[in-house]
């Protein structure tokens, strides 16, 4: 039987009837190894994917962050729809149906009057709490499936954390190393220690990071090209462009993505991944997070390329060990902190810091060099990594005195790679420590030296960052100085951070009043800066 494809090469509507169980498939759950697809029957199932401005808008997304999520779901139903599964599919720009997300579910659950509504456990504590409330109105029988997408389950991690006031990722990450038998030699790691971090922070040098070889990037096919004119459209007001939109949105491409950083690129991306460059928006990094994040790849084959690397090839471990450690130890570590600290965790403002966003985040119109840069990068593609997100972006705001709730708005809102359980932990936790180190021992603040070191921001920039006060001084650098002034007891009685602070201690009461003043202007003038 033939069915008649729309304009965006989706199904037509066909015929609703009741079904057994409707599929609520989300846009963060796009594998077809999903445990909520199994046993489905073509017969009596129907799948479920709902578009909606609602979560266009929960943070002011980035139009590329729109634009990867929608491409996605449409690719998932065009296969669904090769595959003969029935499928409604609920359009954004479908005027009939309420505009929000649960009206649509709502709409969805009266409509078919399934027996059960099945779920895969969600990426956002908030999604849970509304598919929970929509099924409890409607009376529809709503059964949960466990995401083994991951390695660790939600119990297991919380068995892992058991009463623990503070975690750290390193203890949890050399017990998924041996559950799951990564980079191991027995019961001892290859090469006769777990972590080579300390041979992973290189800059790249006053000669600069020569030739690196590009990421693969896809252009869009028909079903892209059609969103895009959508988001264009119906989102043009959001921050950010879709100039440059190549994201691999399918399995097929998100696959290719990963061999081509395996063959590449994974040989130097420990060397350099703290590397930061005006000209190399990427580096050496994978470009596989928004595909991991969309369930477009699996971790374990993502780990299983980078192992097998390793013993075929012999690149370095130093990098084959680094770039695991970000799926095995520290993906798996974040999203188990998220649904253990939820929902407390996403209110947690240990500084207490209240002030606005700068506008200038969403625009990239500020003379700090640095954060032109790596905001105007993040504009242009979605994408920034983990360093220019830690050290740049995050240590400002943290130093700033920004509120920890808008940065992390910001945060989920500016990066295709960006979902909840993965940017609020991050964000709250790691950037901003926000949360007062349940998972990090110390907040990562440095002053603009940091950044000079790591990157090539600083030359030509208007500020000097090894000046603290005076009209060319250095707004991450001030601002550095003061916040280590205004908690220099604390910090000294912290073993990670009483070296920085001891330096305080040998300031003269005049330099510690100047920088103050200095700070002070500075955070009353942040639009300025």
């Amino acid at each position: 039987m033939t069915h008649k494809t729309d304009t965006a090469g989706l199904p037509a509507p066909q015929a609703l009837t009741p079904c057994r169980h409707l599929v609520l498939v989300l846009g963060d759950q796009l594998g077809w190894d999903s445990p909520a697809l199994d046993g489905f029957d073509p017969a009596q199932d129907r799948l479920l994917m709902i578009e909606a401005d609602s979560e266009a808008g929960e943070v002011w997304n980035h139009q590329a962050r729109i634009a990867i999520f929608l491409s996605g779901m449409r690719h998932f139903a065009n296969e669904a729809h090769r595959r003969r599964w029935p499928c409604t599919y609920m359009k954004v720009d479908e005027s009939s149906l309420p505009g929000d997300f649960a009206g649509r579910l709502a709409h969805a659950l009266n409509t078919h009057r399934p027996k059960a509504l099945v779920v895969m456990e969600t990426g956002a504590w908030r999604m849970e709490r509304l598919i929970e409330d929509a099924a409890a109105q409607a009376q529809v029988l709503l059964r949960w499936v466990n995401d083994t997408h991951f390695l660790c389950s939600r119990a297991e991690f919380a068995k892992w954390a058991g009463d623990k006031k503070e975690l750290r990722m390193e203890f949890f990450y050399r017990e998924m190393r041996k559950r799951h038998g990564v980079l191991m030699e027995g019961k001892e790691p290859i090469g006769g220690q777990w972590n080579f971090d300390a041979d992973n922070r290189k800059g790249f040098g006053a000669k600069g990071p020569g030739t690196v070889p590009p990421p693969a990037r896809f252009a869009p096919d028909r079903v892209t090209q059609d969103v895009i004119t959508l988001v264009q459209t119906r989102f043009a007001g959001h921050p950010g462009t879709l100039d440059h939109f190549a994201w691999p949105v399918t399995r097929k491409d998100a696959l290719v993505a990963l061999q081509h950083f395996i063959d590449q690129r994974l040989e130097n991306f420990g060397a350099w991944q703290d590397a930061m460059w005006t000209t190399l928006p990427f580096g050496w990094h994978a470009l596989v997070g928004s595909s991991l994040n969309l369930h477009l790849l699996n971790p374990r084959e993502v780990i299983e390329a980078a192992e097998q690397a390793y013993h075929t090839r012999g690149l370095p471990l130093a990098s084959v060990e680094g770039f695991i450690r970000q799926v095995l130890g520290w993906r798996e570590f974040i999203r188990g902190v998220y649904w253990l600290d939820m929902p407390h965790m996403a209110e947690a403002n240990h500084y207490g810091h209240t002030r606005d966003l700068p506008k200038w985040y969403w625009t990239g119109d500020t003379h700090m060099a640095c954060m032109q840069a790596t905001i105007g990068q993040s504009l242009q593609h979605g994408y920034a990594h983990h360093i220019q997100r830690l050290m740049v972006t995050g240590q400002f705001a943290v130093l700033a005195g920004l509120s920890p709730q808008q940065v992390s708005a910001w945060y989920r809102a500016m990066y295709v790679d960006a979902v909840e359980w993965v940017e609020t932990p991050n964000t709250l936790g790691m950037a901003l420590h926000a949360n007062g180190g349940r998972f990090t021992s110390k907040p990562y603040v440095a002053s603009g030296q940091y950044i000079s070191r790591m990157s090539n921001y600083c030359k030509g920039c208007r500020y000097q960052p090894e000046v603290r006060t005076g009209p060319s001084a250095c707004p991450m650098t001030t601002l550095y100085w003061d916040f280590l002034i205004r908690h220099e007891q604390d910090f000294a009685g912290n073993p990670r951070t009483a070296l920085m602070v001891k330096h305080v201690g040998k300031m003269s009461e005049d330099d510690k009043a100047k920088i103050s003043l200095q700070a002070d202007a500075t955070r009353a003038g942040l639009d300025q800066v």
